[in-house]
């Protein structure tokens, strides 16, 4: 989160490493003075006016960390108005993130040695699952979600940008989380972007009041697959959702007399209350066989790769057309 590939920091960005210090400094039940606060985003901001004007200083957690320890710690202690270590304990800052310096526990969380600016990569996945019990990592991976995906809606100009949180709920669960997703929807539309939520539970949305805010009451956009095993408490989420009779009705409808001679499956799309029907998707074999989660179907399309020497892309070929 140091680095950057044009060493250009806007105010948002240095607001993203403050409160990434800040989370790795506190607990989430420690309360942040206004005078800490301060004292860390005056630290970053003189640490990146360092780095842009000696480019061989290393943008990165450890450069950052002797800064604090050596230069803004000596800088403190000459001043005339005197900062006290209630006010200000930069002390218990520097041994409370010790631990992601060179040669502590996590040092190669923010020190990684190929610097990469997500900025131009056109395709990011955060792959949160290995992480999400972690009290440590999992809110530093957060903040580093929210800032990359800011950065990209902000910078990039004519550029169609989307975020798409697919099965994230712990990471929504977090209030961090949550408020930044709620901002995310208020205001991704003005930099020609979009928010998708996607989730296999609508429990999952309405546990937390505010991203069940956020997301419903923002979303124009709701597209809905198969509901039969909700059938009997669908009226809750009619409710939740917002949904009239009508809509309610095309939703139960779906799958419901598929025609057995092709392979489709059904999708209802609702457009902001006002236009909404069911759909048929329907795919060649090929993009079938490619892209299908039937475990014996799976299987069918490894044996053939693996007989064909690792060429998947024929073997789909080949099934497609025996199936045909």
């Amino acid at each position: 989160p140091f680095y950057t590939d044009d060493y250009v920091y806007d105010v948002e960005k240095k607001d993203s490493i403050k409160t990434l210090l800040l989370t790795l400094w506190k607990t989430e039940d420690d309360k942040v003075s206004k005078t800490e606060s301060g004292e860390l985003g005056s630290a970053v901001n003189a640490y990146i006016e360092r780095i842009r004007s000696d480019r061989t200083i290393v943008p990165c957690f450890d450069t950052f960390y002797e800064y604090m320890r050596d230069d803004y710690r000596r800088e403190l202690e000459e001043r005339d108005i005197k900062v006290s270590r209630d006010d200000f304990n930069i002390d218990n800052m520097l041994i409370t993130l010790r631990q992601y310096y060179r040669g502590g526990r996590y040092d190669f969380l923010l020190n990684s040695k190929a610097n990469i600016d997500l900025l131009n990569k056109r395709f990011v996945v955060f792959e949160v699952d290995s992480i999400k019990e972690n009290k440590e990592l999992f809110p530093v991976v957060t903040i580093i979600i929210m800032e990359a995906f800011i950065n990209k809606m902000r910078r990039l100009k004519g550029v169609r940008k989307q975020l798409i949180v697919e099965e994230a709920w712990k990471a929504l669960s977090s209030a961090n989380m949550a408020e930044y997703l709620k901002y995310m929807y208020k205001t991704v539309r003005k930099y020609y972007g979009e928010a998708i939520v996607v989730t296999q539970e609508v429990e999952d949305i309405i546990s937390s009041p505010v991203v069940k805010e956020a997301i419903i009451n923002n979303s124009d956009c709701k597209i809905l697959l198969d509901q039969r095993k909700f059938m009997n408490r669908f009226d809750a989420i009619q409710s939740l959702l917002g949904l009239t009779d009508k809509e309610k009705s095309q939703i139960l409808s779906i799958n419901q007399s598929n025609d057995p001679a092709r392979k489709y499956k059904e999708v209802w799309i609702g457009l902001g209350g006002m236009q909404s029907a069911v759909y048929a998707t329907e795919v060649s074999r090929s993009e079938y066989l490619a892209y299908t989660t039937e475990e014996t179907e799976k299987v069918e399309v490894q044996r053939l790769t693996e007989q064909l020497g690792g060429d998947i892309e024929l073997a789909i070929k080949q099934l497609a057309e025996r199936n045909s």
